[in-house]
């Protein structure tokens, strides 16, 4: 893995997750993430078409640039998800916070943070990279 093109993602930021549909297509999304050498994590609900995608297939790619695009890095591999938050003390929402903290910093109240994980079904995205590749000048 080149590390200047890994630097371009940063140890946390904003890109695009492309899934494949169905019927062969790219579903592409905006998602904030947190990466970590060879694994990008970040929070989704269950009923989003990335995860429909993702079950049923589970290589994605990952596509950041830089706010001029003079640069661009992807990050392809295969994910896993984690089962979606059940109670406010399980492991999965453990997680999210931690990703959460993160990337954000801390949240003025975790106790209500965990009821949303929650109430929303959330989990997170673990992309397991295993390529990555790009043009940086």
């Amino acid at each position: 893995m080149s590390e200047r093109l890994w630097e371009l993602f940063g140890e946390r930021g904003r890109g695009v997750l492309v899934t494949l549909r169905r019927d062969g297509r790219p579903q592409l999304s905006n998602l904030d993430y947190l990466a970590e050498p060879g694994l990008i994590r970040c929070s989704t609900t269950g009923d989003r078409a990335k995860v429909r995608n993702l079950r049923r297939d589970p290589r994605a790619s990952l596509h950041v640039t830089t706010p001029d695009g003079g640069a661009y890095a992807v990050a392809e591999g295969v994910v896993t998800l984690t089962p979606a938050a059940a109670a406010t003390d399980d492991a999965t929402v453990d997680e999210l916070v931690e990703v959460y903290r993160r990337i954000r910093g801390e949240h003025p109240d975790w106790a209500d943070y965990r009821a949303a994980m929650v109430a929303d079904g959330r989990l997170v995205l673990r992309l397991a990279v295993e390529r990555v590749y790009g043009w940086r000048p």
